[in-house]
C-alpha cells in the first residue's frame, strides 16, 4: 500500500500539472524574495524580462491554435455530414453558453449586492492613468462592430491574428461545402486530418514549456507587486470575488456531475493540468490544444470537441462573465452611483451581448467593464481602482473559464454521442 502511495507521489510530481505547481511555487517564492531585497526599479527589470518565459510559452501555443481550429474543425463538420446536423449541435451549444453565461451573471450581481465590497471603500493614490489603455479601446467595442466583425475579410488575417470566431466561420463554410461534395473530396479531409494529427502532436511538445512559462509569469508579478499589501488593501473586493467564483465552480461542477456522473470526477483530473496553465499564466488561450487533447481523451468525440471548443472560447466565458456584473457594479459602489434593480438587470443584458465580441482582446474583460460603465454613466476611470488587484482576479476567472467550456463540450458531447462514449457502462459501475 505504502509502495503505491509512494509510486502515484512521484508520478503526480514528474506529471504535468505536479511541475506547473511547483514551478508556481517556486515562481512566486523568488518574486517576494527580490521585491523584498532589491530595489523597485530593479524588480521592474526583472519583471519585464523573466516574464519573457510566459510570453515565449503563450506565443508558442498561439502558434499552433489557428492550424488547429482550422483543420479540426472542417475535419469534424465533414464527418458530421451535413447542415441540419451542424445546427442541431450548434444550436445545444449555444442553449448551454447563453444559459451558462446568465447564470454566471447573475452570481455576480447576487454577491456584489449582497456583501458591497465597494461601499464606503478608500483607496489613495489610485493611478487614473493606468486605465487609459483600456477605456481606448472601448470606443470600437459595439453591436454594430462585433456583428461586422465576426465575419472575416481573409481567411489569412484571421489567422494571422488569431480571430478564433472569424476561423470558425470560415471552416465552417469550408468544412459543410467538402461535406456537400461527398467521396471526392476524401483525400483532402484525409490531409486535414493527417495535419490535425501533427499539430497535436506539436501540443505535447509546447506543453513541456508549460513550467518554465508559469514559472515567469509568477516571478514577474510577485516582483513587482506586494501582493500582502494588495490583499490587505482590497480585502473585501478580492474575497467577496473569491466567494463568488468558488459559487460558480459549484454549481458548475454540481451541474456536471448531473449530467455526467461518475465521469465527472475524471474530466476534472483530466483537465487540472490545463486548469492550472491557465491559473498560472492568466490566459485561457493557452491550453486551448491541450484541453482539445484531453477532451478527446475523455471520450468526446473529436468532430463534437473540434466544433465545440472554437465555439466556447468565444462564446462561454464563465468566469469572465461572473466578473463584469462584479466588477462594474463593484466601481458604481466606490463612486456612490446608485443603480436599481431594474437597472442591474438591463446592465446584464447588456453585458450578456457585448461580451461576446471580445475573445482574444487583451484584457477583455476589464474592456467590457469599462464600455458598460460609459453606458450607464458610472465614471469609466474607475477601471484604474480595480487594475491593481485585476491580475489576481485574472488567474481564477481564466481558469473558470477553462473548467466551463470543459464541460460545456463534455455535456453536449454525451447528448450527440453518449453511446460511443460509454457513458452508461462507467456510470453502471459507479
Amino acid at each position: 500500500m505504502n509502495n503505491n502511495t509512494e509510486i502515484k507521489k512521484k508520478s503526480f510530481f514528474r506529471g504535468l500539472t505536479g511541475q506547473i505547481l511547483i514551478a508556481m511555487f517556486l515562481g512566486a517564492t523568488l518574486g517576494i524574495i527580490l521585491h523584498n531585497y532589491i530595489s523597485h526599479d530593479a524588480a521592474v527589470e526583472f519583471s519585464n524580462k523573466i516574464k519573457m518565459l510566459a510570453t515565449i510559452f503563450i506565443r508558442l501555443v498561439q502558434m499552433i491554435i489557428s492550424p488547429l481550429v482550422f483543420t479540426t474543425l472542417v475535419v469534424g463538420i465533414a464527418k458530421l455530414g451535413d447542415i441540419k446536423t451542424v445546427g442541431r449541435i450548434g444550436g445545444k451549444a449555444l442553449a448551454w453558453f447563453f444559459t451558462a453565461s446568465f447564470i454566471s451573471l447573475l452570481i455576480g450581481l447576487f454577491y456584489i449586492n449582497i456583501l458591497q465590497p465597494g461601499v464606503g471603500l478608500k483607496l489613495d493614490h489610485v493611478d487614473m492613468s493606468a486605465a487609459s489603455e483600456v477605456t481606448a479601446k472601448t470606443q470600437s467595442l459595439s453591436f454594430e462592430n462585433f456583428i461586422a466583425h465576426i465575419v472575416p475579410k481573409s481567411i489569412f488575417e484571421a489567422m494571422a491574428t488569431n480571430e478564433i470566431l472569424q476561423i470558425v466561420i470560415f471552416s465552417i463554410f469550408f468544412g459543410l461545402a467538402a461535406a456537400s461534395l461527398g467521396t471526392s473530396v476524401k483525400p483532402v479531409i484525409n490531409a486535414l486530418d493527417k495535419m490535425s494529427h501533427i499539430v497535436l502532436k506539436m501540443v505535447n511538445y509546447v506543453m513541456n514549456f508549460a513550467p518554465i512559462g508559469v514559472f515567469g509569469a509568477i516571478a514577474g508579478v510577485f516582483a513587482v507587486r506586494d501582493a500582502e499589501e494588495l490583499l490587505i488593501t482590497y480585502f473585501k473586493f478580492f474575497g467577496s470575488f473569491l466567494i463568488g467564483i468558488s459559487t460558480l465552480w459549484v454549481v458548475l461542477i454540481v451541474v456536471g456531475y448531473i449530467f455526467l456522473k461518475g465521469r465527472m470526477t475524471e474530466l476534472l483530473r483530466r483537465i487540472t493540468g490545463p486548469v492550472a496553465i491557465a491559473f498560472g499564466t492568466t490566459s485561457s488561450e493557452a491550453v486551448f490544444p491541450k484541453l482539445t487533447e484531453e477532451l478527446e481523451e475523455f471520450g468526446v468525440k473529436d468532430k463534437i470537441v473540434s466544433f465545440m471548443l472554437p465555439l466556447g472560447y468565444s462564446f462561454n466565458l464563465d468566469g469572465s462573465m461572473m466578473y463584469m456584473t462584479f466588477a462594474s457594479i463593484f466601481i458604481a459602489q466606490f463612486y456612490g452611483v446608485h443603480l436599481d434593480i431594474g437597472t442591474q438587470m438591463v446592465m446584464l443584458l447588456v453585458l450578456m451581448l457585448t461580451s461576446k465580441g471580445i475573445a482574444g482582446v487583451p484584457r477583455a474583460s476589464l474592456v467590457v467593464v469599462a464600455a458598460t460603465c460609459g453606458m450607464f454613466d458610472i465614471p469609466i476611470e474607475g477601471i484604474a481602482i480595480i487594475l491593481p488587484i485585476d491580475h489576481f482576479c485574472d488567474m481564477f476567472r481564466s481558469a473558470t473559464n477553462v473548467l466551463g467550456n470543459a464541460l460545456a463540450t463534455s455535456v453536449v458531447g454525451k447528448w450527440e454521442d453518449g453511446k460511443e462514449m460509454n457513458f452508461d457502462a462507467v456510470d453502471s459501475n459507479n
